[in-house]
């Protein structure tokens, strides 16, 4: 499920780079093709140079090189960047059967009437639900998603890439990488039942509800670690530092803490599948958690007790050869849940 704002459209890569830029940490995974397989060769994660507000593209280009150095320069100097939910959409859409080269323009110039919001100087993709047959002909509107960007934060993108001695080969965003990488991980479950997906985020989470193999349901929540981290340390009297070693640890004795903090969350996601229920007459059987905050088992369980569905963490590597120093490999399964989305957009990228 490829969305691409930018894409140079490359020839068949053996290695791929690509970097989610999160707003408080930078993921980043390099993937290599191995016959009909993959392995996953080196991965990253270091803190962003600021969280409260957008990169210049002097400062992301240091970064970048940072994030490429630690991968030991790297098999490849194209990279997949990959934008979150504060600087991407995702929408649903009745939009023409068209060619994409008759079909972005004209969403560039319709927005607010397929996408019911105005949104200036966009760069679009589209997946359609059902592909049209070869041959099929044009006309009438299809079922879609359409994600959008700005074209300003895509060209900053771009610069930040060349002053660092990249070239950016795709930008695309965040909200379908989950299902890209659980394609990957889990095949039997993403073609033949109904589940969700969460990703945790810093300063938002987002929901996929997958029906079949098709994203049916996707929308961002605006309740993130920020807010739990921040909450732990007010209720406990702590420092942010010391809040964020509880989350990840979670003590049995702050569990009751814990529980009023995400109801929020939970109340939200809820909400979110019995829409979803309602309007598919499907029942979402498991919801799999990701990103940093999914790492702790007790705040799964808790979200459990909230949504009275099974949830789980996965790892997004899965069915991957993991393929790093062997003293990275008790690492790599810690951290595994935090690279869904750059996984994902890797994954995409080939």
């Amino acid at each position: 499920m490829a969305f691409s704002f930018l894409s140079k459209g490359s020839p068949k890569k053996d290695h791929v780079v690509a970097i989610d830029l999160g707003t408080r940490v930078t993921k980043a995974v390099c993937v290599q093709r191995k016959g009909d397989g993959f392995s996953l060769n080196d991965f990253v994660l270091k803190d962003a140079p600021v969280y409260d507000r957008t990169l210049s593209a002097e400062k992301l280009a240091d970064h970048l090189k940072m994030i490429m150095e630690d991968m030991g320069g790297g098999k490849t100097k194209q990279v997949t960047l990959v934008i979150g939910p504060g600087d991407s959409v995702l929408r649903p859409a009745e939009i023409p059967n068209a060619p994409l080269s008759q079909l972005l323009p004209l969403l560039k110039v319709n927005s607010k009437k397929f996408l019911q919001q105005e949104l200036k100087d966009h760069l679009f993709d589209c997946h359609f639900h059902n592909v049209p047959e070869a041959g099929e002909a044009a006309g009438g509107n299809l079922p879609a998603l359409v994600g959008g960007a700005e074209r300003e934060h895509v060209e900053n993108l771009k610069s930040a890439a060349r002053q660092a001695g990249l070239t950016v080969d795709v930008v695309t965003t965040s909200l379908v990488q989950p299902a890209n990488a659980f394609e990957q991980a889990m095949p039997e479950v993403f073609e033949k039942e109904v589940v969700a997906l969460v990703d945790f985020g810093y300063k938002h989470s987002f929901i996929s509800i997958m029906m079949l193999g098709e994203l049916s349901l996707s929308r961002v929540v605006g309740f993130g670690a920020a807010k739990l981290t921040t909450g732990i340390a007010e209720s406990l009297g702590v420092s942010q530092a010391e809040a964020e070693g509880i989350k990840v640890g979670m003590p049995q004795e702050v569990e009751e803490t814990i529980q009023p903090l995400l109801t929020p969350l939970g109340r939200e996601l809820r909400a979110s599948i019995d829409f979803f229920e309602h309007q598919q007459d499907k029942t979402v059987s498991q919801v799999f958690f990701s990103g940093g905050s999914s790492i702790s088992d007790h705040i799964v369980q808790a979200l459990q007790s909230e949504l009275m569905v099974p949830c789980k963490s996965w790892n997004p590597a899965g069915a991957y050869t993991i393929d790093v120093a062997p003293q990275r490999m008790g690492e790599i399964e810690q951290v595994a849940p935090q690279l869904t989305v750059a996984v994902g957009a890797a994954a995409m990228s080939f």
